[in-house]
């Protein structure tokens, strides 16, 4: 029987995660990683319930627990890059660093290379195909966590598990409750991942105060209003700006000038692109050209412009896959174009590819610019 690490977080999900090995045969060792703010002002004590419903669940299935702390890692790896990229004016996604530092990369390091699978409460799946795994999505598009999964490599997919990536979150509750588990109707956590019930501006405004600035309109040069920072706003944001006579929309953010550009309307036109520029790509498998039996940009990056090939893709979390082609050109890096105008694009987050049934997670790529 394979040694396998659990990955528990004291939610509903990874709760039956561990059920669902148990009931297989596998007895998993659990971990739980404390990676909550408690430093420089911020106090979060959700991890302390976190633990107590981990242990429930340990002593039910007679399973080892440990606590493994990974704050400073996370500070210093996932905490910073927030920071740092909030500060260029781009929009971090820390749940993506998360996962490809510390969840799969130091906690492997450290403690699961003992093992030969982890296991986690993922929406996700894998698919064997061509010699290699390949991410795959769950049949719950609501849930599925593949974007946040997007940024790992072939060795860490390789090696993980995901009991419940098949399931409906109805499913889910339903095992839950069934077995009696203690957390079946705790609520799903939201947010930041190592923010817990911190406040995500309040967090923000410590790390990099205010400074007044002004709120423009894009289309006449009309100044609406006053922000505290652009660092506040991101791409695509209506609430929070404070304006009458809306709903108004950040349309683009002048870094150095500390100025917001903002439109109004139900559907204003600045809001929307069709091109998502990434000057990198990082494949989790194989690219797209290879499974499709073309020539890989990566393997050879002279060879000149590479055919556009058919994919759906995401740029932020949300159940809906867009269709459109991705493409590579030497000078230019790789673009997605897609079918139709899309909404929000905002520099910082990731492009996440998936094949043409938005079944395969192929990889993802960090947006410099949409248009």
């Amino acid at each position: 029987m394979p040694t396998v690490a659990a990955l528990v977080s004291g939610g509903v999900d990874s709760a039956v995660m561990v059920h669902e090995l148990v009931g297989h045969g596998i007895k998993p060792h659990i971990f739980y990683i404390r990676i909550g703010m408690d430093s420089d002002g911020f106090t979060d004590c959700s991890s302390e319930e976190d633990i107590e419903l981990t242990t429930l669940i340990a002593h039910r299935y007679s399973l080892p627990f440990d606590v493994v702390s990974l704050h400073d890692e996370y500070w210093d790896r996932v905490v910073k890059y927030t920071i740092e990229t909030v500060k260029k004016g781009l929009t971090p996604n820390p749940d993506v660093m998360c996962n490809k530092l510390i969840k799969f990369g130091v906690f492997e390091e450290r403690y699961g290379h003992q093992f030969d699978y982890i296991a986690t409460g993922h929406y996700a799946t894998t698919t064997f195909l061509l010699g290699h795994t390949f991410l795959s999505t769950s049949p719950d598009p609501v849930k599925d966590q593949t974007d946040f999964l997007a940024q790992i490599n072939l060795k860490q997919v390789s090696k993980l598990l995901f009991p419940i990536g098949h399931m409906q979150k109805n499913e889910v509750r339903q095992i839950a409750e069934r077995e009696g588990l203690a957390n079946a109707h705790r609520k799903d956590s939201q947010g930041i991942c190592f923010l817990g019930k911190v406040n995500y501006n309040d967090f923000i405004e410590r790390a990099l105060g205010t400074r007044e600035g002004r709120i423009i309109e894009r289309e006449t040069g009309k100044v609406l209003g006053k922000h505290k920072g652009y660092w506040f706003h991101t791409i695509g944001q209506r609430k929070g700006l404070g304006l009458s006579g809306g709903p108004w929309f950040v349309v683009k953010k002048d870094v150095k000038r500390n100025i917001i550009l903002v439109s109004r309307g139900y559907d204003p036109e600045d809001q929307y692109g069709m091109h998502v520029q990434m000057d990198e790509f990082d494949f989790i498998s194989l690219d797209p050209w290879k499974v499709q039996e073309k020539k890989s940009p990566v393997d050879e990056p002279d060879a000149g412009d590479i055919e556009d090939i058919d994919i759906t893709f995401k740029i932020r979390h949300t159940p809906e896959f867009t269709r459109g082609v991705l493409s590579y050109k030497p000078d230019a890096g790789y673009m997605i174009t897609s079918k139709v105008k899309i909404q929000g694009i905002a520099p910082g987050q990731y492009g996440v590819v998936y094949d043409c049934n938005h079944h395969l997670c192929f990889g993802s790529g960090m947006i410099t610019k949409g248009f």
